[in-house]
């Protein structure tokens, strides 16, 4: 992963959410959600008094129907049906009409996906064939081979060493906390990254108020993905590009 001697050596691996990061669906995911849960659970509450920012598909589901008085067995023993109807209907909805990339992310990821020493991937709670979907939607599967996803596991703060261990797999280096880079518009994209070490970067592109992602203290915040100059120094660490 190093260069040579007249550059600079730099390994980054940057994980993306994708949700409020990297593209707006404009309700193309939580319309289907809902659909699906009427379809599978019954269930036909209000989903815009719920906040899915950073959660994974599997924390929002149980979240939902907990509030309906769902068992967790009941909720689980249900939800590869679930996944199905959910991604029959996101299928439909994840068109180029709704679902857009979010300003400034066409020219990063282009930037990021353009130098050797930068790895791109993704680290999101969406179960990976709804993040496949959605990304197809804004045609940005191409910069992302891999990643961690909600149906690698619920709990978001376990996604950032599965991410670690396929990267090292896919390119032969085991990453060390301090050349992760986790990017994000919710408070648990950051806080997943604490315990690795990892390089946070808050974007307030999504629901989520700037004061509040401010308040978790990520390494960097920026308001949106638009400073390309700025953004690529602190993925960077601030060193000097000396090439590709």
């Amino acid at each position: 992963m190093c260069h040579p001697p007249s550059r600079i050596c730099v390994v980054r691996l940057v994980l993306f959410d994708i949700d409020g990061t990297l593209i707006t669906d404009r309700g193309a995911a939580r319309d289907a959600f809902g659909s699906a849960l009427d379809a599978v659970y019954d269930y036909r509450g209000d989903l815009s008094r719920y906040d899915f920012s950073g959660r994974t598909d599997p924390q929002i589901a149980r979240m939902v129907l907990r509030d309906a008085d769902w068992r967790d067995a009941d909720i689980d023993a249900r939800l590869p049906q679930l996944w199905d109807v959910y991604l029959a209907g996101l299928a439909r909805n994840a068109t180029p009409e709704r679902v857009r990339a979010l300003p400034g992310i066409r020219a990063l990821v282009g930037e990021l996906a353009s130098h050797a020493w930068v790895i791109l991937g993704l680290l999101t709670g969406n179960i990976e064939p709804g993040a496949r979907l959605k990304l197809g939607g804004a045609a940005l599967n191409e910069y992302f081979p891999f990643g961690a996803f909600g149906s690698d596991s619920a709990d978001r703060n376990q996604l950032p060493p599965v991410a670690m261990q396929r990267a090292a797999e896919m390119h032969g280096h085991r990453f060390r906390g301090s050349e992760v880079v986790i990017i994000g518009d919710s408070i648990y994209d950051i806080r997943c990254g604490v315990p690795y070490d990892a390089i946070t970067i808050a974007v307030a592109s999504g629901k989520t108020p700037a004061e509040t992602l401010r308040a978790e203290n990520p390494r960097f915040f920026f308001e949106n993905a638009e400073d390309l100059g700025a953004l690529m120094s602190a993925i960077t660490g601030h060193h000097r590009l000396t090439g590709s």
